[in-house]
Protein backbone atom coordinates (compact mmCIF):
# COMPACT_ATOMS: atom_id res chain seq x y z
CA UNK A 1 0.00 0.00 0.00
CA UNK A 2 2.77 2.39 0.93
CA UNK A 3 4.67 1.56 -2.26
CA UNK A 4 1.62 2.16 -4.44
CA UNK A 5 0.89 5.48 -2.73
CA UNK A 6 4.56 6.49 -3.00
CA UNK A 7 4.60 5.60 -6.72
CA UNK A 8 1.48 7.66 -7.42
CA UNK A 9 2.86 10.64 -5.48
CA UNK A 10 6.20 10.34 -7.27
CA UNK A 11 4.47 10.32 -10.65
CA UNK A 12 2.33 13.33 -9.76
CA UNK A 13 5.32 15.33 -8.59
CA UNK A 14 7.28 14.34 -11.70
CA UNK A 15 4.42 15.39 -13.98
CA UNK A 16 4.14 18.74 -12.20
CA UNK A 17 7.88 19.47 -11.94
CA UNK A 18 9.10 18.09 -15.26
CA UNK A 19 7.78 21.00 -17.36
CA UNK A 20 9.43 23.45 -14.96
CA UNK A 21 12.80 21.76 -15.54
CA UNK A 22 12.68 21.83 -19.34
CA UNK A 23 14.05 24.85 -21.14
CA UNK A 24 11.44 27.36 -22.22
CA UNK A 25 10.77 27.73 -25.89
CA UNK A 26 11.84 31.22 -26.79
CA UNK A 27 9.07 33.44 -28.04
CA UNK A 28 9.68 36.65 -29.86
CA UNK A 29 12.93 35.53 -31.44
CA UNK A 30 14.71 38.33 -33.22
CA UNK A 31 16.48 38.38 -36.54
CA UNK A 32 18.78 40.93 -38.04
CA UNK A 33 17.54 42.18 -41.39
CA UNK A 34 18.77 45.10 -43.46
CA UNK A 35 16.34 48.00 -43.70
CA UNK A 36 16.01 51.01 -45.93
CA UNK A 37 15.48 54.61 -44.85
CA UNK A 38 12.73 56.62 -46.51
CA UNK A 39 10.03 59.21 -45.80
CA UNK A 40 6.30 59.07 -45.12
CA UNK A 41 4.26 62.19 -44.38
CA UNK A 42 7.45 64.20 -43.89
CA UNK A 43 8.88 61.83 -41.29
CA UNK A 44 11.81 59.45 -41.53
CA UNK A 45 10.79 55.79 -41.58
CA UNK A 46 12.56 52.45 -41.96
CA UNK A 47 11.25 49.54 -43.99
CA UNK A 48 12.35 46.26 -45.52
CA UNK A 49 11.88 44.67 -48.92
CA UNK A 50 10.74 41.06 -48.72
CA UNK A 51 9.28 40.23 -52.16
CA UNK A 52 8.86 41.87 -55.57
CA UNK A 53 6.73 40.97 -58.59
CA UNK A 54 9.57 41.77 -61.03
CA UNK A 55 12.60 39.45 -61.20
CA UNK A 56 15.09 42.17 -62.19
CA UNK A 57 13.95 44.46 -59.39
CA UNK A 58 14.05 41.59 -56.87
CA UNK A 59 17.68 40.98 -57.90
CA UNK A 60 18.56 44.69 -57.73
CA UNK A 61 17.09 44.96 -54.22
CA UNK A 62 18.77 41.70 -53.14
CA UNK A 63 22.14 43.02 -54.28
CA UNK A 64 21.56 46.46 -52.77
CA UNK A 65 20.52 45.14 -49.35
CA UNK A 66 22.80 42.08 -49.37
CA UNK A 67 19.73 40.07 -48.39
CA UNK A 68 17.40 38.01 -50.58
CA UNK A 69 14.29 39.69 -51.96
CA UNK A 70 12.11 36.94 -53.38
CA UNK A 71 10.61 37.11 -56.86
CA UNK A 72 6.85 36.58 -56.49
CA UNK A 73 5.16 37.32 -59.85
CA UNK A 74 1.65 36.92 -58.42
CA UNK A 75 2.07 40.12 -56.36
CA UNK A 76 1.27 42.04 -59.55
CA UNK A 77 -2.20 40.42 -59.45
CA UNK A 78 -3.07 42.19 -56.19
CA UNK A 79 -6.10 44.48 -56.63
CA UNK A 80 -5.63 48.24 -56.41
CA UNK A 81 -7.55 48.25 -53.12
CA UNK A 82 -4.74 46.16 -51.58
CA UNK A 83 -1.96 48.53 -52.69
CA UNK A 84 -0.39 51.73 -51.42
CA UNK A 85 2.33 53.69 -53.22
CA UNK A 86 6.08 54.01 -53.04
CA UNK A 87 7.76 56.78 -55.02
CA UNK A 88 11.30 55.97 -56.22
CA UNK A 89 13.50 58.62 -57.82
CA UNK A 90 15.26 57.88 -61.13
CA UNK A 91 17.40 61.04 -61.20
CA UNK A 92 18.09 64.20 -59.23
CA UNK A 93 19.83 64.33 -55.88
CA UNK A 94 22.26 61.48 -55.29
CA UNK A 95 21.32 59.40 -52.29
CA UNK A 96 20.50 56.03 -50.84
CA UNK A 97 17.42 55.23 -52.93
CA UNK A 98 17.50 51.95 -54.88
CA UNK A 99 18.51 53.73 -58.09
CA UNK A 100 21.14 55.88 -56.34
CA UNK A 101 19.03 58.98 -55.82
CA UNK A 102 16.91 60.55 -53.04
CA UNK A 103 15.27 58.27 -50.48
CA UNK A 104 11.93 56.69 -51.36
CA UNK A 105 8.69 58.34 -50.34
CA UNK A 106 5.72 56.30 -49.07
CA UNK A 107 2.06 57.18 -48.69
CA UNK A 108 -0.25 55.59 -46.10
CA UNK A 109 2.07 54.72 -43.19
CA UNK A 110 0.85 52.39 -40.42
CA UNK A 111 -1.96 53.94 -38.41
CA UNK A 112 -3.51 55.64 -41.43
CA UNK A 113 -6.41 54.41 -43.49
CA UNK A 114 -5.05 52.57 -46.48
CA UNK A 115 -1.88 51.19 -44.87
CA UNK A 116 -0.69 48.03 -46.54
CA UNK A 117 2.83 46.66 -46.94
CA UNK A 118 2.12 45.96 -50.63
CA UNK A 119 3.42 48.92 -52.62
CA UNK A 120 2.80 49.96 -56.21
CA UNK A 121 6.10 51.17 -57.68
CA UNK A 122 6.01 54.75 -58.96
CA UNK A 123 9.14 55.91 -60.80
CA UNK A 124 9.65 59.65 -60.30
CA UNK A 125 11.82 61.51 -62.80
CA UNK A 126 12.77 65.17 -62.43
CA UNK A 127 12.15 67.11 -65.66
CA UNK A 128 15.13 69.37 -64.82
CA UNK A 129 17.53 67.26 -62.77
CA UNK A 130 19.37 70.38 -61.59
CA UNK A 131 16.15 71.62 -59.93
CA UNK A 132 15.73 68.42 -57.91
CA UNK A 133 15.21 68.66 -54.18
CA UNK A 134 14.45 66.16 -51.47
CA UNK A 135 10.73 65.43 -51.20
CA UNK A 136 9.50 63.92 -47.94
CA UNK A 137 5.82 63.18 -48.46
CA UNK A 138 3.51 61.78 -51.11
CA UNK A 139 1.76 65.18 -51.12
CA UNK A 140 5.11 66.81 -52.03
CA UNK A 141 5.64 64.33 -54.87
CA UNK A 142 2.12 64.82 -56.23
CA UNK A 143 2.48 68.63 -55.97
CA UNK A 144 5.76 68.45 -57.94
CA UNK A 145 3.95 66.32 -60.54
CA UNK A 146 1.06 68.81 -60.77
CA UNK A 147 3.59 71.65 -61.20
CA UNK A 148 5.28 69.80 -64.07
CA UNK A 149 8.55 69.39 -62.14
CA UNK A 150 8.47 65.59 -62.23
CA UNK A 151 6.89 62.82 -64.23
CA UNK A 152 5.56 59.66 -62.59
CA UNK A 153 5.52 56.28 -64.33
CA UNK A 154 3.87 53.14 -62.95
CA UNK A 155 5.59 50.09 -64.47
CA UNK A 156 3.11 47.63 -62.91
CA UNK A 157 5.52 46.33 -60.27
CA UNK A 158 4.39 45.47 -56.73
CA UNK A 159 6.82 45.20 -53.82
CA UNK A 160 6.13 43.94 -50.31
CA UNK A 161 7.67 46.68 -48.13
CA UNK A 162 6.53 46.45 -44.50
CA UNK A 163 7.49 49.33 -42.23
CA UNK A 164 9.84 48.51 -39.36
CA UNK A 165 10.04 51.95 -37.68
CA UNK A 166 7.61 54.81 -38.31
CA UNK A 167 6.39 57.94 -36.59
CA UNK A 168 4.78 56.66 -33.40
CA UNK A 169 5.58 52.97 -33.83
CA UNK A 170 7.97 50.14 -34.47
CA UNK A 171 7.96 46.37 -34.76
Amino acid sequence: MFTKRFTVMFLLITIILLPACTPKQEMGMTAIMPVGRAYAEGREIYFMHTEASDADLAQLLSDMMDSPVLHVPSLSDAPDSALANVYVFTNGIEGMGPLGFAPDVFDNPPGTEGYTPLRRLNLVTWVASAAARELKSAADVLAADAAGEVTIEQPGVVINMPFVVWDGGKR
